[in-house]
């Protein structure tokens, strides 16, 4: 990745075929979520920046919009950020939000993640389609096209089966 790939955060850290590491975190209902509880399953998980903002809304809508063909594909969907589980509520009850938010306040799954920083501050936006035995089989930076990923993790999950 060149200079210009760093500074914007346009890399998705870790790549398809890496197995995905495992995590546990708070849900916005106060419930442990783990990543080796979901074994067996398609799992999409996107990191983003910051609950309530226009970029994320617009991501979270997409997914949510979409949802009922994430669950046809037999994949969960996970949105992860480090904002609190309280925020994560009023965010998914705000915008009728189907799927669960996760919170990772000290960033160490984003890290785990290798998720890259746009200008080394801003955390960055990527989705990741993770198979039944936990390999990420897609990774897909959407920091400057936040509601495109969808579209990705549906072809991605069709391929899967």
């Amino acid at each position: 990745m060149g200079l210009l790939d760093s500074l914007l955060g346009s890399g998705t850290g870790l790549a398809a075929g890496a197995k995905a590491p495992d995590f546990s975190l708070e849900d916005q209902n106060g419930r442990r979520v783990s990543l080796a509880d979901l074994r067996g399953r398609n799992v999409v998980v996107y990191f983003y920046p910051k609950d309530d903002t226009p970029g994320c809304t617009r991501e979270a809508c997409s997914f949510r919009d979409q949802y009922t063909d994430f669950t046809d594909a037999g994949a969960e969907v996970y949105g992860i950020s480090s904002d609190s589980p309280a925020s994560h509520r009023a965010f998914a009850a705000k915008y009728e939000l189907p799927f669960t938010l996760l919170s990772d306040p000290d960033g160490k799954v984003r890290e785990a993640f290798g998720v890259p920083a746009t200008l080394g501050l801003l955390p960055g936006r990527v989705t990741y389609v993770i198979d039944r035995q936990s390999v990420i089989r897609h990774a897909f930076n959407s920091q400057l096209s936040p509601a495109r990923h969808v579209a990705e993790a549906l072809q991605v999950l069709g391929r899967l089966g």
